[in-house]
């Protein structure tokens, strides 16, 4: 059975987030910009310039993003943080006529990008890193996590790096609920952590 930990991605482990973005899909090119920065700009930026975009990110702290771990070796990532701070995720008609939370509140949290190296899939990192992520959220005052996950049940083939969003029956098992349907195969989901 693999040792698996979870850690924040601190300044201390920039080295580490590189690793576990690398290996498989996007993750490595995006340098998990993506969402926080609008499309104008990512169009502007290149893979070096995003990846320094991400160590200034870390390094001034809080830490956005989760790093798994499998044996030693950063292995998965997972974006946590206040939506207000993913600027694209306001910019995204098809999750701001669904969200059912007012867009400048601070205290709604956003998971947004799952990265799991090739070689550690099927093992259920995403799920071990979503409760990771709801515990991170919860113990830094967020009152509400949302999540805009792919449903591959819903008829629709979906390429692999799609699935960065993260997959609708893992959140619906750590107790997320549904709370709006943008498209067939796109969910946004919606946990309360005040209750």
């Amino acid at each position: 059975m693999a040792h698996i930990t979870i850690e924040p991605a601190t300044a201390d482990r920039f080295d580490d987030a590189q690793h576990a973005l690398s290996g498989g899909g996007d993750g490595h090119g995006c340098q998990c910009q993506w969402w926080m920065i609008t499309n104008a700009e990512w169009q502007k930026t290149s893979r070096d310039e995003r990846e320094g975009l991400l160590r200034d990110e870390i390094n001034a702290g809080p830490p956005p993003a989760l790093i798994a771990y499998v044996d030693g070796e950063a292995a998965g990532w997972v974006r946590i943080g206040p939506r207000t701070k993913q600027v694209r995720i306001g910019r995204t008609r098809n999750f701001t006529d669904g969200s059912q939370e007012p867009w400048d509140d601070e205290s709604v949290w956003s998971v947004s990008c799952f990265v799991v190296r090739k070689n550690h899939r099927n093992q259920g990192l995403n799920a071990k890193l979503l409760d990771a992520a709801i515990d991170y959220a919860r113990t830094s005052g967020a009152r509400v996590i949302e999540a805009y996950p792919l449903d591959p049940g819903a008829g629709k083939k979906i390429p692999a790096n799609d699935l960065f969003h993260g997959v609708l029956s893992t959140f619906e098992e750590a107790g997320f609920r549904e709370v709006a349907r943008p498209k067939p195969h796109l969910a946004i989901v919606s946990l309360d952590l005040a209750g």
